[in-house]
């Protein structure tokens, strides 16, 4: 006998989807490309923007001309036009408060947590999206059966057979009422909301980042007032002790001046505490290990920077809230389209091919090809007004969310037009204090000169100092709290940010 023959399966090119099938899914793509989704089509709701700014008598505010008319008509102002763009903490041309602002984004934790919750809705856009196309399985089945000879109606004396099956199924729900394209609509616009909430977070770290640096520095300028002030309280608490000695003196004005030497190294110490406790915040926000953090003490010397305002139109482009919120206007829309089309049939088409033997040799051959196709269409008939209630509650969900939108822009030209006056008040009263701090430093310079010609007594020279002290105090305070005011103006324009920053 000749060596035995080694078997190579024969696989006869078998074409499971005859010509008549691919034109039907041809033809039913084509279908449904034309089909109009149900539901409500998304307009963004109405908000009357005013044309102007009423609070903007501030000299550190640019304020852009009126529009001029063009062809009849004013023109519509672009969302960056003549407004902050990018690292907008730039204008106050700090490089310690650049260098810390930069940390922000690559180190903060609660940025990082709002940038993985919005990876996880773009990851739901594609789940979405991935409903649009059949599914497709296919696997071998190997099986040995036993069937019992005492079974009622065996006509076969063999009880063992094998099965060998390679099926491969396929399943597919078109879309002809536009289930699926609205919710791949709201996917779309919750991922976007969630991109511009992602935004909000950050530019509430930066502007916190900002207002904790300047409030520190103002509490340096502090520092530096009360560390000369104790310098000249200790040679005036030296003059009383030597008037003392000569005999011109008496011991009640050494211990007035004690007292206020006290006083003032007292106060140094709550300054202190405060200017440790913004350096903490600070080093939080930038996620610095904070027993080796420390700020070096720097007086707060610059000049506030002006800051563009735009018109009134751009704060529906410029502020991330506000897109966040037209963007959950926009989900809760589609959410309608979603809920109309529970009212139309279920169609789903579905088909298996494949082969099936009982014999390894000729499994994969054309005698062995097996195939079905099928389609079926269900209507739900009753369901006690589930449907018609969860189409409301949709509509609903979006006249909320639409009501939702217009009170963030409400309360955004709210928070702009506080900042605004804030900060022309502030300016005026920064102003009445610089005056008040020149009157003092006079009276303070007579009362010295009275006191020392024995004239009056050292009460006098203690009350001067004491106002001085205090009015150099507020009008440290106040330059800390116009830098601040100016940040939160900045904040409240929606910092260097712009809706067209969100993925489309």
């Amino acid at each position: 006998m000749g060596a035995p023959q080694r078997f190579v399966p024969r696989v006869p090119q078998v074409s499971l989807l005859r010509p008549w099938t691919v034109l039907f899914f041809l033809t039913l793509t084509l279908i449904l490309s034309g089909c109009k989704p149900v539901g409500p089509n998304y307009q963004r709701p109405v908000y009357m923007t005013p044309p102007i700014y009423k609070e903007t008598g501030a000299p550190t505010v640019t304020v852009p001309p009126p529009p001029s008319p063009t062809g009849g008509g004013w023109q519509p102002a672009s969302p960056s036009d003549g407004m902050l763009r990018g690292k907008w903490w730039e204008i106050y041309n700090d490089p310690q408060l650049n260098q810390l602002e930069e940390r922000i984004a690559a180190y903060n934790q609660g940025l990082h947590a709002a940038l993985e919750t919005y990876l996880a809705a773009r990851e739901q856009v594609k789940i979405a999206r991935a409903n649009f196309y059949p599914t497709l399985s296919a696997g071998p089945g190997i099986e040995h059966d036993k069937l019992s000879l005492h079974r009622p109606l065996n006509t076969s004396s063999k009880g063992n057979y094998n099965d060998l099956t390679l099926e491969g199924q396929a399943s597919w729900e078109p879309d002809f009422w536009g289930q699926i394209r609205r919710t791949v609509e709201g996917a779309r616009a919750a991922a976007q909301a969630s991109n511009a909430q992602m935004a909000n977070v950050e530019l509430s770290f930066q502007s916190e980042m900002a207002e904790d640096y300047f409030e520190l520095r103002g509490l340096d300028t502090q520092k530096q007032l009360l560390e000369g002030a104790i310098k000249d309280l200790e040679s005036q608490l030296d003059l009383t002790k030597r008037r003392l000695a000569g005999g011109i003196g008496t011991d009640a004005d050494v211990f007035q001046a004690q007292t206020q030497l006290d006083t003032t190294k007292a106060q140094l110490i709550d300054v202190g505490i405060a200017r440790a406790e913004f350096e903490h915040a600070i080093g939080s926000i930038a996620d610095y290990k904070l027993p080796s953090f420390s700020i070096p003490p720097s007086p707060l010397d610059l000049d506030l920077p002006n800051v563009p305002l735009g018109v009134p139109s751009q704060l529906l482009q410029r502020r991330p809230d506000i897109a966040a919120a037209e963007r959950q206007a926009a989900q809760a829309n589609a959410q309608i389209g979603v809920a109309v089309s529970a009212f139309y049939p279920t169609i789903s088409l579905g088909g298996t091919g494949g082969f099936e033997s009982t014999h390894i040799g000729d499994w994969i051959q054309g005698p062995s090809a097996l195939w079905t196709l099928g389609a079926q269409a269900t209507q739900l008939l009753f369901d006690a007004g589930k449907r018609k209630a969860v189409t409301q509650q949709a509509r609903d969900q979006y006249e909320a969310s639409a009501s939702t939108y217009k009170g963030v822009v409400f309360l955004a030209f709210n928070e702009v037009e506080d900042k605004l006056s804030d900060l022309r008040i502030e300016e005026q009263e920064e102003t009445a204090q610089h005056i008040a701090v020149q009157d003092s430093q006079k009276s303070l310079d007579i009362s010295n000169k009275r006191y020392k010609g024995g004239v009056t007594s050292y009460l006098e020279v203690l009350t001067a100092e004491s106002t001085l002290i205090a009015n150099q105090r507020t009008e440290a305070t106040l330059k800390s709290r116009k830098f601040s005011t100016s940040v939160e103006l900045i904040r409240s324009l929606g910092g260097g940010w712009d809706a067209s920053q969100i993925p489309k």
